[in-house]
């Protein structure tokens, strides 16, 4: 991130902390990437917070994009009478914070097969910000947006029309969206269980070609940036790297006759 990006998302959180610890509500940011999401750890530990503590300027908070594996997500900062499976339950029944919605074609019989770079495109050409939309997920006639609640109120109304086809929005519960990310499991040997070895391992690349991903800051586990190749990953680890994709690290599953640890990884589409 740019410094001014730095200094600007600092004192963005510093004060949405201290107005939900003080006035005693929930306050939120907009959608951050992942990247931005871990110059917010790199924050805490700059200011010597323990991120484990999920603690800043006295508030709780909590990562929130609608679902457990949504990859943009607010930083929720929780009054002290609310904890992490409170406020969850609380948007559950009544959503304040974010919104789902859902989108399907007028008539499926002359819809396009849209994919998530025609829903971004339609939502941009309306004049929204990115930070107000969170993930896109698309099935085969639907498609669920996780947008800010105005953002979501705007799509009611004025998004009716994606490429060629007609559309019509609503707003559900986000527990409604049952589309997933799809993934392939695939098993290799690698000589160790370190975040390059494995990255090698997973896009069929040179271990020098994955330092130099890492190098540039373009690797990303559990949403914070890796820094180093020689990171030993733990299994259930979700790692990112951009231009690439992501995937689940499941752990080694034994061992060769060589002594190379041969583990198992899920690939999304």
């Amino acid at each position: 991130m740019e410094e001014k990006s730095r200094t600007f998302l600092a004192g963005r959180v510093k004060d949405l902390a201290l107005r939900a610890y003080q006035n005693n509500y929930v306050t939120n940011t907009e959608f951050l990437s992942l990247s931005e999401q871990n110059e917010f750890f790199n924050i805490l530990s700059s200011e010597g917070v323990p991120a484990q503590s999920m603690k800043y300027q006295g508030a709780g908070f909590v990562i929130y994009g609608g679902f457990e594996d949504a990859e943009r997500a607010m930083i929720c900062f929780l009054p002290e009478f609310m904890d992490r499976e409170t406020f969850l339950m609380a948007e559950n029944a009544e959503p304040t914070v974010l919104a789902c919605v859902r989108v399907v074609p007028v008539n499926s019989r002359f819809s396009d097969d849209l994919t998530h770079r025609d829903y971004l495109g339609a939502l941009m050409n309306m004049g929204i910000e990115r930070d107000q939309i969170g993930d896109i997920l698309t099935g085969d006639q639907e498609g669920y947006v996780f947008a800010t609640p105005r953002v979501a109120d705007l799509m009611v109304k004025e998004l009716i029309r994606i490429r060629h086809t007609s559309v019509k929005c609503t707003v559900v519960c986000s527990s409604e969206c049952d589309i997933r990310p799809s993934f392939s499991e695939e098993s290799g040997s690698v000589a160790s269980e370190r975040i390059d070895a494995v990255i090698a391992f997973v896009y069929h690349l040179s271990r020098s070609e994955a330092q130099k991903l890492i190098e540039s800051e373009s690797v990303f586990i559990d949403g914070r940036t890796a820094y180093s190749g020689g990171y030993d990953l733990k299994s259930g680890s979700r790692v990112s790297v951009r231009g690439h994709g992501k995937f689940i690290y499941d752990g080694p599953q034994g061992t060769t006759r060589k002594g190379r640890l041969f583990v198992k990884v899920r690939v999304f589409q």
